[in-house]
């Protein structure tokens, strides 16, 4: 039993009539007469009776008609849905971002993206920039945003984004009333970093390596989860550290914290998808509006 079947039982059921019916839906009266034909004959039942010139349903043509309505009300349901998908008037699209992707970048996207699509339902998970990969691959979150490489063969990593890393200290730390710091004057300190697995970390771990140091080279004082932790314990007095320039923007406008000059690498943020589930309209449209090409 195809949906056509049922498309043409019922217009013939409608109009009592095959050649009204075929006329109607634009097809041959023979193609008509044999779709009920076929029907009929598969389940071995009679829809019609045929008196003179005309056609009236048997019982169970009344029975199967109610049915036969439902299931196309709901083919059409469905097919409504999926004009509505591929049109962006309705759907869902499961985020992962890590920190300082998703607490200092995301939100005037996320804005942006409700405004030109207002019937998308987003979600968002915050996680470090490993988290996020692993909530991909398990396919937990559709698109991760992250501020750091990751090597996973199943997950596709494209750049859309560029940001600066800057070290930090209190106002009143010895650094801070100096013109700047050469690489081996990082073997003091005291440091505030974040944990491993971050973006954060896993770059300035890459500056040290370019610098000629180890992270056992430092002074580490206290590891902490969250970039708000590290610039609270900071500008406290616990010790440096290097963050994104996003995330201390108002901490260094109210010089709550300085930015010591320290030649340090851009780093690039990077959208992720698992490679083997594909793209929907709604992931695209965030790939697009982020510039992740």
């Amino acid at each position: 039993m195809t949906l056509e079947q049922l498309r043409i039982f019922v217009a013939v059921a409608e109009r009592e009539h095959v050649t009204l019916a075929a006329r109607d839906l634009n097809l041959t009266q023979s193609a008509t007469s044999s779709a009920v034909a076929a029907l009929e004959a598969r389940y071995a039942t009679k829809l019609f009776d045929r008196v003179g010139r005309r056609i009236a349903l048997t019982e169970a043509g009344q029975l199967f008609l109610v049915e036969a309505r439902a299931v196309l009300a709901r083919a059409r349901a469905a097919e409504k849905i999926l004009i509505d998908l591929a049109a962006l008037t309705r759907g869902s699209l499961a985020l992962a971002a890590s920190q300082t992707v998703a607490n200092y970048w995301l939100p005037p996207v996320l804005q942006a993206y409700r405004s030109q699509y207002p019937g998308v339902t987003i979600g968002l998970a915050i996680d470090n920039t490993e988290g996020v990969a692993r909530r991909i691959h398990d396919g937990a979150a559709e698109i991760g945003l992250i501020e750091g490489k990751i090597d996973d063969p199943l997950l596709t990593i494209t750049p859309f984004a560029e940001d600066e890393l800057i070290l930090i200290a209190p106002p009143n730390h010895p650094w801070a009333r100096r013109a700047g710091r050469q690489p081996d004057d990082l073997r003091q300190g005291p440091w505030v970093l974040r944990e491993q697995g971050s973006g954060t970390r896993a770059i300035f771990e890459a500056a040290l390596a370019r610098f000629g140091l180890a992270p056992q080279d430092l002074d580490i004082a206290l590891e902490l989860p969250s970039n708000e932790a590290v610039c609270s314990a900071v500008a406290a007095g616990a010790g440096v550290t290097v963050v994104s320039k996003l995330v201390v923007a108002c901490a260094l406008k109210a010089r709550v914290l300085t930015q010591v000059k320290l030649e340090l690498p851009k780093r690039r943020f990077f959208a992720l998808h698992h490679k083997e589930y594909s793209t929907t309209r709604a992931q695209q449209a965030l790939l697009d509006l982020i510039g992740a090409r």
